[in-house]
């Protein structure tokens, strides 16, 4: 009645060859999935790098603060 609760354990033998092979494999695999990562976030990276640069304001002498908003009122307001 209990027999088929209680099933035989199961021994399974690999040559340590096999299993330096199996983790050679799997890290191998680690390694390309980081390598895809990290190539992702390069990508992310400059996308982000060029965007902050198109936002960031001119430091230009010349420059006021407000100008693109003077040419659209006609007002030349230095204050």
């Amino acid at each position: 009645m209990f027999d088929s609760f209680f099933t035989p354990t199961t021994i399974v033998v690999v040559s340590e060859e096999r299993l330096k092979a199996a983790e050679l494999k799997a890290k191998e695999r680690q390694l390309l999935q980081v390598k895809v990562q990290l190539e992702n976030l390069q990508e992310y990276y400059d996308k982000l790098t060029a965007e902050v640069k198109t936002l960031t304001p001119s430091n230009s002498v010349n420059e006021k603060p407000g100008k693109d908003l003077d040419s659209l009122d006609g007002a030349e307001c230095d204050v």
